[in-house]
């Protein structure tokens, strides 16, 4: 529970199950053991996003929270204010250097592994065909340059620890989960991910997790 907050006073989470960046924060509420109710908004409808999403959030994207009279957007500052606003096992490392390796890892995954593994391997190979969409293969070759890099980088960093920043789950284990949950659906990326034997560990852990399994997308 929040720290020095009533039972009822819920957090209010506005998004869709299929978003990664909302499953993150989803993944982060449910570790930190916080009810919490999601409320959703498809910000690829056809009638365009709510007004009232939009009053929640400038730039029409998702999540964005509610906490009492507190209002929140960008997964990272929700993530983090979910760590430190309520009891639970902290999803932070308390030391400077692997609070710093947490953050890089995080913008590992924003930077690269997110548009290139997610939007440039997953929806492109998988998502538009489905679709009957022919992929961009501009986007599907460039994602397959970032794609072995990505994972030798996270190979390197995981090392022989049981998690990305060491023995405990943190923020970084979270960001990374989503997006390699949609990118293993991509046979050529789960060929790759296969060569990385401590990789193959985590994610075994990762998708062990009650958190993980019970934030899967209904579609």
């Amino acid at each position: 529970m929040p720290k020095g907050a009533a039972d009822t006073d819920r957090p209010q989470l506005y998004g869709a199950d299929y978003s990664v960046y909302v499953r993150i924060a989803r993944l982060a509420l449910l570790e930190k053991g916080v009810a919490y109710n999601l409320l959703p908004i498809d910000i690829f409808a056809e009638s365009g996003i709510p007004d009232s999403h939009l009053a929640r959030h400038p730039f029409g994207k998702i999540p964005a929270l509610e906490h009492g009279d507190f209002h929140l957007y960008e997964t990272g500052a929700i993530t983090r204010y979910v760590d430190e606003a309520f009891d639970g096992p902290a999803l932070q490392p308390a030391d400077a250097k692997s609070r710093a390796r947490m953050n890089q890892i995080i913008s590992i995954a924003d930077g690269y592994i997110y548009p290139h593994l997610v939007w440039g391997l997953y929806v492109e190979c998988i998502e538009k065909p489905k679709r009957g969409e022919a992929p961009d293969e501009d986007r599907v070759e460039s994602a397959r340059g970032v794609a072995p890099i990505s994972l030798t980088v996270l190979a390197d960093l995981l090392s022989e620890h049981r998690w990305m920043c060491g023995d405990r789950l943190t923020l970084a284990d979270l960001y990374l989960a989503p997006m390699i949950d949609y990118a293993v659906e991509v046979p050529e990326f789960r060929e790759m991910f296969a060569e990385h034997r401590n990789l193959g560990d985590w994610w075994q852990r990762v998708t062990a997790l009650d958190s993980f399994r019970d934030t899967q997308p209904s579609s």
